[in-house]
């Protein structure tokens, strides 16, 4: 999956524009939506000095990473946090008092918005899956989604999958919503140095070895397969020891399902919780993984796995929604819903070093082909056509 923007001038990219994102994931800790916002921005600032940018945010830290870095880009702190209160409040009244062309935000926007939305929806897990969702963000998502993807010029998201996804759930006509797929970082790359690869495992208290998971810990993410299969991996092998498992990522929503399952299994030695990894400490842990596993079962993109790959780290990972898009040829695919599955995939991968290397050559070339910059140059794409759209 190669996207590439066709970009030429229209009537309206010869116009100054006045863009504003709802930027408020960014310093929240929110995982896959503060990630896609940060480069996103960081890319357009690149590719583009002659719009101009609003970025409205709520925390600190995106005040400090954004204030003053880019002179087409302006930075509001609108509050509360909590969007029940912001979208349709505050971020509505500033809207009116300070009107802009088009808005872009990540699955919700205010009711009444004064202008032309483009709304970011990289999948729609909580329409499918609503028992791995808390009651409150199911029923939020639910009410809110729904209208303001009926509300957007355009939508953006990230793979083919959810863009099919989203036509066949909403309804939505297709020339509307647009793939722009996700790319790792410039900043991941593989980490060779023994000082900072022993300083990491310090840090997060690993003792050897390690097989890597980096997903926020809930029931979507299928850590819970992942554990039982670890077990039947050491059960079947005394004799040699295997990696140990680390699981990175901040606890979520019933996250104590995964806590039991380790307990139950009695391998908390060999189990490792890191809790909410620093950004400056995760090329390291990449990087000295033996391999990178990937067991979700329902993805929009998933990024980690090109992270991963940038790395140079081997990638095992299911085989459903658009995880086998992403992952093209440089990964080892198994059924993410059959334990024995991923226990194979691992019996594959571990013994043998020069598989691992071939998958990191491949993995490295598959990353390499998703940029930032094709992804900013698509959504400027986007903000065109979105402009041009009658609130």
């Amino acid at each position: 999956m190669i996207f590439r923007s066709n970009r030429k001038l229209t009537a309206c990219a010869t116009q100054t524009l006045r863009i504003a994102i709802d930027a408020h994931s960014v310093g929240a800790r929110l995982g896959g939506n503060e990630t896609y916002a940060i480069n996103l921005i960081k890319a357009l600032a690149e590719i583009d000095q002659t719009n101009l940018y609003t970025l409205y945010v709520t925390k600190r830290d995106a005040i400090e990473r954004f204030a003053n870095r880019w002179p087409n880009f302006t930075v509001k702190q609108t509050l509360p946090h909590t969007p029940l209160v912001r979208i349709p409040l505050t971020l509505s009244r500033e809207l009116r008092r300070n009107p802009v062309d088009v808005l872009h935000v990540q699955y919700t926007a205010p009711p009444l918005a004064p202008c032309p939305i483009v709304t970011t929806i990289h999948d729609l897990a909580f329409e499918h899956l609503p028992e791995t969702f808390n009651r409150r963000s199911w029923m939020q998502l639910r009410l809110t989604v729904r209208r303001t993807a009926r509300q957007s010029a355009q939508i953006i998201t990230v793979s083919e999958y959810s863009r099919q996804d989203i036509l066949n759930t909403y309804r939505i006509p297709s020339d509307q919503i647009t793939v722009t797929p996700e790319a790792a970082s410039e900043k991941f790359f593989p980490v060779t140095d023994a000082i900072e690869l022993r300083a990491v495992r310090e840090t997060y208290g690993i003792e050897r070895d390690y097989i890597l998971s980096l997903c926020s810990i809930q029931p979507r993410k299928n850590l819970v397969r992942l554990v039982e299969a670890y077990c039947l991996l050491r059960k079947s092998s005394a004799d040699v020891k295997p990696p140990q498992l680390v699981l990175a990522g901040k606890r979520g929503w019933r996250d104590h399902e995964t806590l039991r399952a380790v307990q139950r299994e009695s391998v908390a030695r060999d189990i490792v919780f890191t809790g909410y990894v620093a950004e400056k400490h995760l090329n390291a842990l990449y990087s000295g993984a033996t391999c990178f596993v990937y067991p979700s079962y329902f993805e929009g993109f998933g990024l980690p796995i090109l992270e991963a790959m940038r790395c140079g780290t081997p990638v095992v990972a299911g085989n459903r929604t658009s995880v086998p898009e992403v992952a093209g040829k440089a990964a080892v695919f198994f059924d993410p819903f059959d334990t024995n599955s991923l226990v194979d995939a691992f019996r594959r991968l571990l013994p043998d070093p020069e598989y691992r290397a071939t998958l990191s050559a491949k993995g490295l070339q598959r990353a390499s082909e998703f940029t930032w910059k094709t992804t900013a140059r698509l959504t400027l794409e986007v903000y065109e056509r979105a402009a041009r759209a009658k609130v």
